[in-house]
């Protein structure tokens, strides 16, 4: 009545094995606690599945993204301004074509007024040119330039807040991939004991209770193997929404070295804000913006001086009478033709408190940016504090999870060996398998979680 069982036991074990998706790596082939955990193996592509690198993900969201397509159009908005007020400076030249009938009594080229109908031709060419205005052209082109070169700022801005944002849900796809092959390995390394031991029982080397335990230790690792596989999917997809793909169900990552997530030493937060001061793009915006609000003042005072103007026109007409005889056509043009040349001052005396009411309020203006950017350049100072202990305390973790999946990995072998010989129960090496997995998640998380606080910092003292 027992070989049935064993039979049963045995069938159900390959049945397992045969669901399972292979692995690279055994148990034995884990890492060195000192190497940084390999990347490759899990998430295969097959025909028709997009490959992206991280360079390639970022290229897609900067390029799909509507808030940079937005902030684009404001950009290329404030060209167009600059453009403008540099071309302000510049006369202003217009031409004049008329043609008029008069019935009843008219007067002729001669300023003699008859009984009679008449039609007019007349042609005028003008310009007028501003010599002075106390400087508010000029002002108003550097409030333009400053304002062009804030919006292009912003423009960075944002450009680099994606970038950060890309590469952190990249990140993240990677430490789902390295959790779901850690899952993996352990699947598998159970599945090859639940195939000997299932021999061993039909042996009757062994007794079925201890078959029963490593069974139900390999349903648990394919749960969680399940549960890794469905994270990683959500993770593939978020990264996909955010890079705006078209099709989120066949996309994945190429992987890279690992070499190519390390980023560098630790850097000194002081030195970090001093980078960031210098190189922020939301510093240098607000900068920017100053500078506008300072030439805008500068152009709100020019208003109370004085406007000097010249002005030129020349102009020229053609006059029928009817019922009398009337001059050629060339002639005419020749005898009527006329120019002029003159200048105009104007002196603002008053004006119902408008200009001055502008100065004041530019004043404040030039405050409030003031203050905005002593403001940013607080928090700023806060967030790379706050962004270096961070990374400091992740620095730390990961030393201290090295070490820990070091022991457990020793701890399990040791503990595989005595299960071998028989000198362990199938319960204690569960326990020491599990005390691993835990530790090798820990230490997974504690690796990417300090390469994301590493970047984090980098991304203060970096720009696109």
């Amino acid at each position: 009545m027992k070989r049935p069982i064993y039979i049963l036991f045995l069938l159900i074990s390959i049945g397992i094995s045969a669901q399972s998706s292979p692995s690279l790596r055994g148990l034995g082939g884990v890492s060195d606690a000192q190497q940084a955990p390999s990347l490759r193996g899990v998430g295969e592509s097959g025909a028709g599945v997009t490959l992206l690198t991280l360079s390639d993900c970022i290229d897609s969201a900067l390029t799909n993204s509507l808030s940079v397509r937005m902030q684009g159009n404001r950009y290329a908005s404030q060209r167009l301004q600059y453009t403008q007020a540099k071309a302000n400076i510049s006369p202003s030249i217009s031409g004049y074509v008329g043609q008029s009938w008069v019935f009843g009594r008219s007067t002729g080229a001669d300023n003699i007024s008859r009984p009679q109908n008449s039609s007019q031709t007349s042609f005028n060419l003008s310009a007028d040119l501003v010599l002075f205005d106390g400087l508010q052209m000029k002002y108003n082109i550097d409030q333009a330039k400053a304002a062009m070169q804030s919006s292009e700022a912003d423009l960075e801005a944002i450009r680099l807040k994606i970038k950060m944002n890309v590469s952190t849900m990249f990140l993240q796809v990677l430490l789902n991939k390295q959790l779901l092959r850690v899952a993996e390995n352990q699947l598998e390394d159970t599945q090859i004991k639940l195939r000997r031991d299932s021999a061993l029982v039909m042996a009757q080397r062994l007794a079925e209770g201890e078959l029963l335990s490593l069974q139900a230790q390999a349903a648990k690792e394919e749960l969680a193997v399940i549960q890794q596989r469905s994270t990683l999917s959500l993770s593939l997809l978020d990264l996909a929404q955010a890079i705006e793909l078209t099709d989120c169900n066949r996309f994945d990552i190429v992987e890279p070295d690992p070499e190519e997530l390390q980023g560098g030493l630790l850097p000194n937060n002081d030195d970090v804000y001093q980078q960031a001061l210098a190189y922020r793009p939301e510093i240098r915006a607000l900068e920017y913006t100053i500078q506008a609000n300072e030439s805008a003042l500068k152009g709100y005072k020019a208003a109370y001086s004085p406007t000097i103007s010249a002005g030129a026109s020349v102009g020229t007409g053609y006059y029928d009478m009817q019922g009398a005889e009337n001059d050629k056509f060339g002639q005419q043009m020749g005898d009527n033709f006329s120019s002029s040349v003159g200048l105009s001052l104007s002196v603002p005396i008053y004006d119902r408190l408008q200009t001055t009411t502008a100065v004041r309020r530019q004043r404040l203006a030039v405050e409030n940016a003031r203050l905005d950017l002593e403001q940013q350049k607080k928090d700023l100072r806060k967030e790379i504090d706050q962004a270096y202990y961070n990374a400091l305390a992740a620095q730390q973790e990961q030393v201290s999870a090295m070490k820990s999946e070091s022991s457990a990995r020793e701890a399990l072998r040791y503990a595989e060996q005595k299960y071998d010989a028989g000198r362990a129960t199938s319960y204690e090496y569960r326990e020491a398998k599990n005390t691993y997995l835990q530790a090798q998640s820990a230490y997974l998380q504690a690796y990417y979680n300090y390469i994301f606080r590493l970047r984090i910092l980098h991304y203060y003292a970096t720009t696109l």
